[in-house]
């Protein structure tokens, strides 16, 4: 039993770690449609930095950036698109996806939102901000959440339990912000452009589990890149 459950937990190991790199592969090549050099494509900076982290190799990053830019013959024609409904409870969500095949994404969206409500494009982004969201870490114990925001120029920020700090900013100031970061004190860990609830809804007990049962659901769907939802804590 214990070799079998190492070796199913190997390939679900194998499983996540190959949708994370097909998400990220899929970003850097909408990236580089506005060009190849990540020097003046902030868009795609960001993308690679996150590919790193994930320990994507140089072959398959460079590969990406080609598909993307246009250098590489037949490559896949990627584009966002972006659903807004309910989960169960009445919880908003806004689900980001990138995808190849628009007709076969809605499918699949419409079928995984038969427990919640989808709505059309505004029916819950009015409940959301859109915005730089930046998540960091402290580099030393001198470095402080606060003071970084404010040197920084980020809106807002929230430190979580386990002490990462989350800064927020103006749409047009993320790379400003995650790149004066680290002379706070702080190493980023990620950087994008997403939503933040402004009423984010209370749950607990089935309710809860409930919910996470369904955006686990959506977010294991191959053209899901990012869910937002309107859920506290």
């Amino acid at each position: 039993m214990g070799a079998q459950w190492k070796a199913k937990h190997k390939e679900e190991a194998a499983s996540a770690k190959g949708k994370i790199f097909t998400k990220l592969t899929k970003e850097i090549m909408i990236a580089a449609r506005s060009g190849a050099d990540p020097d003046m494509n902030p868009r795609l900076r960001l993308a690679i930095v996150q590919a790193k982290k994930a320990s994507m190799t140089r072959e398959t990053l460079e590969r990406a950036i080609k598909k993307g830019s246009g250098q590489l013959d037949g490559a896949a024609s990627y584009e966002k698109v972006v659903y807004e409904g309910y989960a169960p409870h009445q919880v908003p969500v806004i689900v980001e996806c990138l995808t190849d095949n628009v007709n076969r994404t809605i499918s699949n969206i419409r079928g995984l939102f038969r427990k919640g409500q989808l709505g059309t494009s505004g029916s819950v982004s009015w409940d959301f901000d859109h915005l730089g969201i930046i998540e960091a870490t402290a580099a030393n114990s001198d470095a402080d959440a606060e003071m970084a925001a404010i040197e920084a120029g980020a809106q807002d920020f929230e430190l979580d339990d386990d002490g990462t700090a989350t800064f927020y900013t103006d749409l047009t100031d993320l790379d400003m912000v995650q790149k004066a970061l680290p002379d706070q004190g702080f190493t980023v860990v990620s950087a994008k452009l997403g939503y933040k609830p402004k009423n984010p809804v209370s749950l607990s007990g089935e309710a809860l589990d409930e919910v996470e049962a369904f955006l686990a659901a959506i977010d294991n769907d191959d053209d899901v890149h990012e869910v937002y939802v309107g859920l506290a804590g």
